[in-house]
């Protein structure tokens, strides 16, 4: 059996670090290639000599000189700074690469990867949100596919499996912390609040993100490229014991959902082993008195997802402006600066006020795209 080479981008992130465990329990499967993350430099290293990885990089190159200066001459070796992460990435003989970093950082390498022909197992969300056109066009032109590792879409290709055309799909949302209140109840929500998921550890900013709902909007959008559906036949429905993953609604009538304890090494194991399935230690499902409840979300007290949809429909630059806008707020809510109910309203200003018409179809534009929200969301923010 020829053992899988794979790159994890964020890995000392939640996704990451569930993707070191899979890994760890099929070593004569999948062996690592390279490590990526922010700034954990030695926390990084020491997961690389861990997993025998051949390379860890470091996006902060500070950081990743001062490991390399406390690792002279000992594996795996550092590199530092995106431009020589890229380069790293294009060099390596990997199949695979986990794209698990956070926002819009992931853009780039993930790109790059795209353009070896690798395959991208994908759980960053916001690489198809801001540049999906962009994205799907490159992975088509050098056989890249393109895996997703959300638990949603996860659920919706294991349903699509059969190779059944659909009438729609719908995205669950376990509703947040937050599920059932209303906007009177949350305006004095604090950062602690909004961080207590009730199913899912997660990282800070999507956490905050399936606070106001704008995950699934999100989520939404990434749907649309992911499965090539019209927004009409993307739906959402809550069901807040996250055992439902997601669900997909055939012409007969007829819906297929795939269900499981809420634990992403499942998704991550799909993803690694498609289209095999792999023994990994995660707990298995027991339906025996549990109840499955579901609901229609509330976008009147939660506005980011209708918001979301709306960029989605709306096309063009609008998506990556809301992406862009969203990480600045959150960004701004966790540091105490922009209330919890004026996220919505500060990525809707953002959007109101800019002109985001343009083709997102070159990694130019969306850059520049992407600067130019963040300016606007902050300039907006400090009015």
């Amino acid at each position: 059996m020829r053992q899988q080479r794979l790159i994890i981008l964020g890995a000392t992130g939640s996704v990451g670090e569930s993707t070191a465990q899979v890994v760890e329990s099929v070593r004569d499967r999948v062996g690592i290639d390279g490590l990526v993350a922010h700034r954990s430099g030695e926390r990084l290293w020491d997961l690389g000599r861990r997993l025998e990885a051949s390379w860890v990089g470091l996006t902060d190159a500070s950081a990743a000189a001062a490991v390399a200066a406390a690792h002279l001459g000992v594996r795996p070796r550092v590199v530092g700074g995106m431009d020589a992460i890229v380069e790293a990435i294009r060099s390596s003989p990997a199949d695979r690469v986990m794209a698990a970093m956070s926002g819009f950082s992931g853009l780039v390498p993930t790109l790059a990867a795209i353009e070896r022909g690798m395959d991208i197992l994908l759980a960053n969300k916001e690489t198809l949100v801001a540049a999906g056109e962009l994205v799907t066009s490159r992975a088509r032109q050098t056989g890249s596919r393109i895996i997703p590792v959300d638990s949603e879409h996860s659920a919706i290709f294991q349903c699509l499996a059969a190779a059944q055309p659909p009438l729609r799909v719908i995205l669950t949302c376990s509703g947040g912390p937050f599920r059932g209140r209303r906007q009177s109840d949350l305006e004095h929500v604090r950062p602690a609040d909004a961080l207590n998921h009730p199913t899912w550890n997660m990282g800070r900013k999507i956490t905050i993100d399936t606070a106001t709902l704008m995950n699934k909007g999100l989520e939404i959008i990434e749907a649309h490229w992911l499965f090539g559906l019209d927004y009409e036949r993307i739906g959402v429905i809550v069901h807040p014991e996250s055992i439902v993953h997601s669900m997909v609604e055939f012409e007969d009538g007829a819906i297929m959902a795939q269900l499981g304890e809420p634990d992403m090494r499942v998704p991550i194991e799909v993803a690694m082993a498609w289209p095999e399935r792999w023994a990994v230690p995660v707990p298995h499902l027991s339906l025996v008195g549990r109840s499955l409840t579901f609901e229609a979300p509330d976008e009147k007290t939660f506005p980011a997802l209708a918001l979301a949809r709306s960029a989605g429909e709306t096309g063009g630059l609008y998506p990556c402006a809301l992406n862009a806008a969203n990480e600045v707020a959150v960004e701004q809510f966790l540091s105490g600066r922009l209330a919890f109910l004026n996220i919505a309203t500060l990525v809707q200003s953002v959007l109101n006020t800019g002109d985001w018409g343009g083709r997102a179809d070159s990694l130019d534009a969306i850059l520049e795209c992407d600067a130019r929200a963040r300016a606007a969301a902050a300039s907006l923010s400090t009015v």
